[in-house]
């Protein structure tokens, strides 16, 4: 049995997969497309990070087993490693001080207690490889998000020089909209609009120096800010997770194809080949397809953290 067998075989033993969480105790205010938000005081909220994974903006019917408690590990292994850059909704409450004995059972490993923060309306783009959106945008128009780029580049190829490319926050089957830097500054301020661009590039730079030493190449991720009362910047949401980013293995890496990756492209490139007009209701999947890309979730992890 190969290292990807066993891992398939580890994912299916896997006694729970969670779809919805129902806390009876915490009022639920928010499910997202992965993750559901309870309120449990004035300053904190539980966030329980579920196995339902989203393509092209659609939540799909079948769970990933497993996925909630990579991302949700893989986050924390980032927000710790980020913290001399910025401070994250990280608190020092654990799950057994809001939940029941049996929640906490059930949601160790998959939920954390944040603090409340005021979240930004932007999303904090950053690319350093030439793919997906970027790609198609840049075969029509010579450029990335408005960003010009030299001529004659390839598909995946590594970008002269790292790019930020923010896009608005769209609702939930609603598809997020790239917008201009212009614009980041008459929704934040130009001095919140340049910090958060700041800070991402660093993120994005120091994260994917460390993690090409783990042979994994990070081609473009996303993060999210949100701000405390006093207008103090903090990471939040999650942080550079295969939902996030584009995990690719460098070992196989080749500029002109695109990349076979750790994260939910491998499920994007099952539902390209389908007939599908990429709207609600989502189409189920494959039980390879689904343990494959939990196979994916876990080795990324395994390779990042380890």
């Amino acid at each position: 049995m190969n290292l990807h067998q066993e891992r398939i075989r580890q994912v299916k033993n896997m006694i729970e997969t969670l779809y919805r969480s129902e806390i009876g105790n915490l009022e639920l205010i928010n499910s997202g497309k992965v993750r559901d938000i309870y309120a449990v005081d004035d300053e904190h909220m539980l966030i329980v990070t579920s196995d339902r994974l989203s393509a092209f903006d659609v939540i799909l019917p079948d769970p990933i087993p497993g996925k909630g408690a990579v991302l949700t590990a893989l986050s924390n292994f980032w927000f710790a490693r980020t913290q001399h850059l910025v401070g994250n909704h990280l608190c020092d409450k654990k799950l057994e001080d809001v939940l029941s004995e049996s929640d906490t059972r059930l949601l160790q490993g998959r939920a954390i207690v944040v603090r409340k923060l005021n979240p930004l309306p932007v999303e904090a783009i950053v690319r350093g490889y030439l793919i997906g959106s970027g790609w198609k945008d840049y075969q029509n128009s010579g450029a990335v998000c408005g960003i010009k780029l030299p001529q004659g580049l390839q598909q995946a190829q590594k970008l002269p020089e790292t790019i930020y490319t923010p896009s608005s926050k769209a609702e939930i089957g609603e598809h997020d909209e790239n917008i201009s830097f212009d614009k980041t500054i008459e929704l934040l301020g130009r001095e919140m609009a340049e910090k958060v661009r700041e800070l991402s590039l660093k993120i994005y730079q120091e994260a994917a120096e460390y993690a090409l030493q783990r042979g994994i190449i990070i081609a473009d991720t996303k993060m999210e800010f949100g701000t405390d009362e006093n207008g103090e910047l903090f990471l939040i949401d999650e942080l550079l997770t295969p939902d996030s980013s584009r995990f690719w293995p460098a070992d196989s890496y080749q500029i002109g194809i695109s990349p076979v990756s750790f994260d939910k492209q491998y499920v994007r490139d099952y539902l390209e080949t389908l007939d599908w007009d990429k709207k609600e209701p989502g189409p189920k999947l494959p039980e390879e397809v689904i343990n494959n890309t939990a196979a994916k979730y876990r080795e990324a992890q395994e390779r990042l953290t380890k």
